[in-house]
């Protein structure tokens, strides 16, 4: 990992939350754990060493609350439902035992990747439909949902894989807006570090992945706390 990273943005019109979550925070003036299911590929399970996002959230949004908010009662758990590799086309197949059965305050889900760098495998319109299934079944069952889109990584925008993840990412978007539910905007927060902050590909993947898809742990952890973040905003005043 390079020393003397730059100094980087987490611009509002980017990281900020289209809805308020008012089930996580009505979840937050009760009494007991509440939880929160991250649902997802690789990014969500983590690899080799990088700690991933669910870990990192979950630590972050415990320290707000104690130390910040000065609610030491409060408990937040991020129960991890990663698993590599896999797309929504698989997941809705693991909703009922992974999701529904938790009751969960908030959930988050992370999509879109594979069908990008598994473009032998998936189709991105089919992946498409399938999120807007999930997205559809979540929300008839009164859950409040977050959907977090793929990583802006090498991999990603490599031969003919970069207008394809320009597709998957529009194609969230809408399916994101149809089904009323937040978008946590991945691709275009670290888009925007490389871009406008001088952050390289380098800086921002694990080098030990031959890959070049996934991210390392400082990528990792700014999109933690982007995230921690932009929940607190949307939860509005706790104080």
């Amino acid at each position: 990992m390079p020393d003397n990273l730059p100094t980087i943005e987490f611009p509002a019109a980017i990281v900020d939350l289209k809805y308020p979550l008012m089930r996580l925070r009505q979840a937050l003036d009760g009494k007991g754990p509440v939880r929160i299911v991250a649902m997802g590929s690789s990014s969500t399970a983590g690899r080799a060493d990088v700690v991933p996002y669910p870990y990192r959230l979950e630590m972050y949004l415990r320290q707000y609350f104690k130390d910040v908010v000065q609610r030491p009662d409060i408990r937040i758990d991020v129960l991890n439902r990663g698993k590599g590799g896999e797309e929504a086309t698989e997941e809705l197949g693991r909703f009922e035992a992974d999701i529904f059965r938790d009751d969960p305050a908030l959930v988050i889900w992370q999509v879109g990747t594979n069908a990008v760098f598994h473009n032998d495998k998936y189709d991105v319109d089919v992946v498409a439909g399938n999120i807007r299934k999930g997205l559809a079944q979540l929300r008839a069952r009164g859950f409040e949902v977050l959907v977090i889109d793929p990583q802006y990584v090498t991999k990603m925008l490599w031969d003919d894989r970069a207008e394809l993840a320009d597709k998957m990412v529009r194609l969230i978007r809408e399916a994101a807006n149809e089904a009323e539910v937040n978008l946590f905007q991945r691709w275009s927060l670290m888009r925007h570090w490389h871009v406008q902050n001088n952050v390289s590909f380098e800086q921002l993947i694990d080098t030990g992945d031959p890959d070049k898809l996934h991210q390392n742990d400082w990528s990792t952890q700014q999109v933690s706390l982007a995230l921690k973040n932009t929940i607190i905003k949307a939860l509005g005043p706790m104080a």
